[in-house]
This record gives structure tokens, C-alpha cells and sequence, in this order.
């Protein structure tokens, strides 16, 4: 495992992190669901994402009794507050309120006393940025996250939120947005505006939800069991990329992948991993040993012929509009 700090501050976090959106509590039983964080610990994965919606509220419970017994300091835990937890009008958004209640719950299901980085998991177009961000500060000082992070904001937005952490003089340090070979979006205005603040990307679905790894062919429907069959899975999430002409680009990846002696999911992990701005790469597992394949990916290094071959294979189906965040159908 490779480890890099997450933006400029000196949290280190190791290059791949663990993620349970959609495995952890709903797909995958319990037990599996531990051996998949054993296995990740065992592979020297120490940073583990999550949020207090994924599974309503089960995904943190499930990490947190899978994490039990390991040493605190030697982990990096993530989660996010925003989405619905409940069926009040205050049980989601930013308000000062939901917060504040929010962290306490994600540190009884999670058994720990801090979170590492606490995120805003979309923008509150409906709470005044000062109130959130005060309510954030206010959970840092009270020792139970030691940084704060966003999920999916726009450039305009993190540069707000910035603005006022410096006045708070609370850490901000991170994004986790979706980036990936097919999804681009952060390249235009979020990265650079990260860059010039200080703060890290944390991806999610560098894979774009298993399309990536090749299991999906053109003229084919998708294999049984697969997640593009499972509403759990995110099968309305991967939609828009199972179109003929998506995945014959995809297959035509498995050449340079082989060329590079990588398995096509190493490729497309490595290949986000490549951009100085990115911190970590978010994956996650329903088996042990889908972890032993992608870990590998961590510290490779592709050259600049490889990088263009890859541009010039998938380019035309690119998503580079930087007006979008996200997908059209968001994930929590």
C-alpha cells in the first residue's frame, strides 16, 4: 500500500480507501461483509468511507462492529451527514440541528469517539452556509471529527465553504467526488480550485461502477448477479453507460491494460490515482478477494504513451461538462 496526505494537511491516508455504499447492511450479509474489511486491513488499506444514510444508518453499524478491536490512531475513518436518516423534517440537510444530532449518531453505530474527516454530503441549498459551517466547526472543537470535507459541491461552493473555515479557523481539507476514465467532470473548475485551497480529492467509483473492469460486453445483457441487475446495487446508478458503443470503447481498454501488465480494474484505479490531486480512490467489495485484485493498483505509475492511448480510446465518450457534479440519477 501507498499512503499521501490529503491535500496539504498532514492527514495521511492510504492511496486506496475502503468504501460499504452500497455493500455493507444491504448487498452482502454480515459476515461477509467483515472478512471484506479484514481483508482490507490485511492488505494495508487504513481508510475506511462511509455516510449515516448508506443502508439507513446500517452501513456505519456493520464497519463499526467490523472494526472493533483495531487500533484508532492507526485508522482513518470518514463519514458524511446530508441525505435523510429519518422521517422528520429536521433528519436531513445541514441545519445546525441535524448535525449535530447526526455526528452523535455516526459515533454510536461507528463505536469510536472522533471520525477522522466529517463531509457534507451535498450542498444545503436550503441552510445558510454560515449556520452549517459553524456547526461544523463547533463538532471539531468538540474533538469528535478532526477534519471536515464536502461530497460533491461545486467549485464556487468548496471556495465558499473555504472562505468561511478560515474565518471558523476549522481544517477543510476535502472532496469525494465521482471521478473516473468516464466521468471527468472535477478536471475543469474542481480540481483546480482545490488545488489553489489545499485540499484533496477522495474519489468514488474510479471503476464507474464496475463498467471499467470489462464484465459488461457490447450486444450482451449483464451477467446474473451482476450489479447492473440488482436495484440494491445501483443498477438506475451504471445505466447510462451500458450502451454499445460505452462498452466496445471499454473493451478496447483490456489491450492497454494488458500492455501494462494490469488487470482492467488496476488500470482504471491507477489511472485516477495518476492525478497529483487525488488523494485517495475509494473502492469497495463483496469478496475478499476483489480487494487483492484492486490494492494493486496502489503506487503504479503510467507513462505518458499509455495516458494518451487510453484518452484516444475512450475520449468520445468522455463526460467532461463541468455545469454537472454527478450523474443525472445521483447516488446517496
Amino acid at each position: 500500500m501507498e499512503f499521501r496526505n490529503l491535500g496539504r494537511s498532514g492527514l495521511v491516508i492510504s492511496e486506496i480507501a475502503y468504501g460499504n455504499w452500497i455493500t455493507h447492511g444491504s448487498q452482502v450479509e454480515e459476515d461477509q461483509a467483515t472478512a471484506c474489511v479484514r481483508a482490507a486491513l490485511d492488505l494495508g488499506i487504513t481508510t475506511f468511507d462511509t455516510a449515516d444514510v448508506y443502508a439507513g444508518t446500517r452501513a456505519e453499524a456493520v464497519l463499526g462492529r467490523a472494526l472493533a478491536g483495531q487500533r484508532r490512531e492507526g485508522l482513518e475513518i470518514l463519514t458524511k451527514v446530508y441525505w435523510p436518516t429519518g422521517p422528520g423534517r429536521n433528519d436531513r440537510g445541514l441545519s445546525r440541528k441535524h448535525i449535530l444530532e447526526s455526528i452523535n449518531g455516526s459515533l454510536r453505530r461507528l463505536q469510536t469517539d472522533y471520525v477522522d474527516v466529517y463531509q457534507a454530503h451535498r450542498f444545503d441549498h436550503f441552510t445558510a452556509l454560515e449556520e452549517t459551517m459553524q456547526a461544523f466547526a463547533d463538532v471539531v472543537r468538540a474533538g469528535k471529527a478532526l477534519y471536515i470535507g464536502v461530497s460533491e459541491w461545486r467549485a464556487s461552493e468548496i471556495r465558499r465553504a473555504h472562505v468561511l473555515a478560515q474565518e471558523l479557523r476549522v481544517p477543510l481539507v476535502s472532496n469525494q467526488p465521482q471521478y473516473s476514465l468516464l466521468w471527468r467532470v472535477i478536471e475543469a473548475e474542481v480540481v483546480p480550485t482545490s488545488e489553489e485551497l489545499g485540499m484533496g480529492q477522495v474519489v468514488w467509483s474510479p471503476m464507474a461502477q464496475g463498467v471499467l473492469t470489462g464484465k459488461y460486453q457490447p450486444g450482451q445483457p449483464p451477467p446474473a448477479g451482476s450489479r447492473a441487475t440488482d436495484d440494491k446495487s445501483g443498477a438506475a446508478f451504471i445505466q447510462r453507460w451500458l450502451t454499445d458503443e460505452v462498452l466496445t470503447r471499454v473493451q478496447g481498454l483490456k489491450r492497454l491494460a494488458d500492455q501494462a501488465g494490469l488487470t482492467m480494474a488496476q488500470l482504471a484505479v491507477a489511472w485516477v490515482l495518476q492525478n497529483p490531486n487525488v488523494s485517495a480512490a475509494i473502492v469497495g467489495a463483496t469478496r475478499p478477494e476483489q480487494l487483492q485484485d484492486t490494492v494493486k493498483a496502489a503506487g503504479v505509475k503510467l507513462d505518458a504513451e499509455l495516458l494518451k492511448a487510453i484518452d484516444e480510446a475512450v475520449d468520445p465518450i468522455v463526460e467532461r461538462d463541468p455545469a454537472k457534479t454527478e450523474s443525472p440519477s445521483e447516488r446517496p
